[in-house]
């Protein structure tokens, strides 16, 4: 089994490291929305009852409507993080007892590292390409990350359209990963799943509305695909309450959303731009700096309780999360101006 992966929003160990209360620490090391959205109300008996039938289908149907994926109806899971380790299971499945030798697929890299993780963890071999273009017909299965993270280079729908036919045509499977998407609905390829059959594409529910503690996502692909991600998830795999929020939330209007999410972006951008820091890419979730002191900076900022994020693979990068507030900009800004004072 291949090592586990650093992510961010290890608060507690940072804090176990560089002192102070996880609780009063500046947690800019996620791409999460940092001003949650308010709770709808859930009824007592989504607590009560295990996740009945309607709760599922309610949301499935809010999902189809926010995403607008036609006819298809997105599956709520908990969490991306749980399909994407079903993804060797759906490639062993549809190989059948077929004499295939293909084993390898392709993740447009660098990205999210569990797509890696997953498939190298059940034997495959990982080809980490730098661009779709270099997808090849002997891949079983590529991953693209749109935006993509952490540097937020984004695919137009044509691109990854033709890519799709590719793949196809040499019965692989494409899965699209949009957990950023909601910012760009533009980038997404949602309304297009019902005619791009090798087509799997991932939703996070959390990131936007700020609410990642859910741990809900959705998968939209053809029917029999949802079908064995079902299966393999085994029942209630999502929590009533869960469903109940998904399926108020994503019928709210979310404009208010983005554009206060815009505007934390906005601040974020002033503070780094202030600092004199090269923002290298990002998507209005998180932003992306180069520097070769990325490494000080870090440290820096921890002995300030305020956590980034580094990448072991590109130690010149450091991603920063939105703030919450003015207020959160003013001590990211305080900061900064005080490194190497």
């Amino acid at each position: 089994m291949s090592a586990p992966i650093a992510h961010g929003g290890g608060i507690t160990a940072a804090a176990a490291i560089f002192g102070g209360r996880p609780e009063d620490w500046l947690d800019l090391s996620t791409g999460i929305n940092p001003c949650p959205v308010a709770l709808p109300d859930i009824p007592a008996r989504a607590w009560h009852r295990l996740p009945d039938r309607h709760l599922v289908d309610e949301a499935r149907r809010a999902a189809r409507d926010h995403y607008g994926s036609g006819e298809i109806l997105p599956l709520p899971v908990p969490g991306t993080q749980s399909v994407i380790q079903l993804l060797p299971r759906l490639i062993e499945a549809g190989r059948g007892t077929t004499t295939d030798k293909r084993v390898a697929v392709a993740v447009v890299s660098p990205t999210y590292g569990e797509y890696a993780r997953a498939f190298t963890s059940a034997g495959f071999a990982v080809d980490a390409v730098g661009d779709v273009a270099a997808v090849r017909a002997e891949h079983l299965l590529a991953v693209v990350v749109n935006p993509n993270n952490p540097d937020g280079r984004a695919w137009p729908a044509e691109t990854l359209i033709a890519l799709h036919d590719r793949m196809k045509a040499a019965g692989g499977l494409l899965v699209v990963d949009e957990a950023f998407g909601d910012t760009d609905p533009a980038l997404s390829l949602a309304a297009r799943v019902q005619e791009l059959s090798n087509l799997i594409i991932f939703r996070s529910f959390g990131k936007f509305f700020g609410l990642a503690g859910l741990r809900l996502g959705f998968a939209i692909a053809r029917d029999d695909i949802l079908a064995r991600f079902e299966d393999w998830l085994g029942p209630w795999a999502v929590s009533g309450p869960a469903l109940s929020i998904a399926g108020s939330l994503l019928r709210s209007d979310v404009a208010p959303i983005r554009s206060r999410i815009n505007e934390r972006c906005a601040g974020l951008h002033a503070v780094l731009k202030g600092a004199g820091l090269r923002m290298a890419g990002g998507t209005a979730l998180f932003t992306l700096v180069a520097d070769a002191r990325a490494g000080d900076i870090y440290t820096h900022l921890c002995r300030h309780h305020i956590l980034v994020r580094k990448f072991d693979y590109a130690p010149e990068w450091l991603r920063f999360g939105l703030t919450p507030d003015v207020a959160a900009d003013r001590r990211l800004s305080q900061a900064l101006q005080r490194f190497e004072q």
